[in-house]
């Protein structure tokens, strides 16, 4: 990947002032064979001599190199997903060092930063081996700390600082992860409805349903991902198990989850099961991966954010909160093949593997997943 564009830069910079490269070659005291390899780019000048070059054309010595330290959302969204489908058709290294290479060249981009490190978290199931995979959780910690480190913006700030807590767990560092996340949850009310009541004092009433759809449809997703750990903690208690389950599908069904976001109730399927399993209900288990089979075989691919006639006013939304967009975090053959493992190479389920029924719903999984 090549980092310097001075050649053409200069090229079109000289062009623009309307001298030859011997005019320029006179100025600096150089040769005009000099300018020469360097608009060609089979050499370099030397770098005392860039601001020279810099303030003759009045631009900046980055402007002259052709170096951005940042690039635009929509450049990291088109080169994350490039990325993510490397990864389904290349040797994992390889994939792997293209991500490295952008790492490299754009190490001060963060936004850019995050989006690799979400990368290598969204991937690691592809790893060949275990040490392997604890390498890529470390260099995926590393580059989040240093997004928290330079970034000044707080939401991504927020976002670094809960995936390093992330990368913790998967390392088994409980203690570290409580150590970077304060015990201190105080609750402080949400900004949605002052937002929208300036906005229907305005007159802007659009507006104000779209700020107040925005904290509903977070609420609702951040409702559901407290519920799936707590769940996993009731085991032992069958009639926590049971309500909570009961209120989770009862949350997903108001909520019509299988069309709005079908990709997290496919995690509350699994979560649900699980927890059933180890508290022997089989039977209540097997229904629910049921469930998860006939949704994850269903008509829900490709998976995208998006509203429905409820939250109709938050396409918009996601384009511009998300630097993904409405795209998900890895490529849909990927998703796919996660979607069976989480079914067929799911250590909760080897008690299962016998069973008819969970043998049936395996294949019907497998035979979607070759159908791409």
């Amino acid at each position: 990947m090549k980092e310097i564009h001075l050649g053409p830069i200069l090229t079109e910079n000289r062009r623009k002032v309307g001298i030859t490269q011997e005019d320029l070659a006179r100025f600096l005291g150089v040769s005009k064979a000099a300018v020469s390899k360097w608009e060609t780019g089979s050499a370099y000048p030397d770098i005392l001599m860039l601001p020279r070059l810099a303030s003759f054309f009045n631009i900046t010595i980055d402007q002259l190199m052709g170096y951005r330290p940042q690039l635009t959302p929509e450049e990291i969204r088109q080169i994350y997903m490039d990325l993510a489908k490397e990864f389904t058709v290349l040797p994992f290294g390889k994939a792997l060092e293209h991500c490295r290479e952008y790492i490299r060249e754009y190490s001060s981009c963060y936004p850019l930063l995050f989006q690799m490190g979400t990368l290598f978290i969204n991937h690691i199931s592809l790893s060949p081996s275990s040490d392997e995979t604890r390498d890529l959780i470390k260099e995926a910690l590393e580059l989040f700390r240093k997004v928290k480190a330079y970034e000044k913006e707080p939401d991504l700030i927020n976002g670094s600082t809960q995936m390093e807590a992330y990368c913790l767990l998967l390392l088994d560092r409980p203690e570290e992860v409580l150590d970077l996340l304060s015990e201190d949850l105080t609750i402080a009310g949400p900004l949605e409805p002052l937002v929208a009541s300036a906005w229907k004092m305005k007159g802007n009433l659009t507006e104000a349903k779209r700020v107040l759809q925005i904290g509903i449809y977070r609420d609702m997703l951040s409702l559901i991902h407290q519920l799936l750990p707590y769940i996993s903690l009731c085991p032992e208690d069958p009639a926590a198990l049971e309500e909570s389950c009961c209120r989770l599908q009862k949350l997903s069904e108001i909520f019509c989850l299988d069309k709005l976001h079908p990709g997290t109730l496919l995690s509350c399927y699994i979560t649900m099961a699980q927890s059933m399993l180890q508290s022997g209900k089989k039977k209540e288990a097997l229904e629910m991966l049921d469930a998860y089979t006939r949704l994850a075989s269903g008509n829900i691919y490709p998976l995208k954010l998006h509203g429905d006639e409820y939250f109709h006013l938050l396409d918009d939304w996601f384009e511009k909160a998300f630097i993904m967009g409405d795209y998900p975090p890895r490529n849909e053959r990927t998703i796919r093949r996660s979607v069976t493992q989480a079914l067929a190479e799911n250590p909760f389920f080897f008690s299962l593997k016998e069973d008819p029924r969970f043998q049936k719903m395996v294949h019907k999984l497998k035979e979607k997943e070759e159908e791409m």
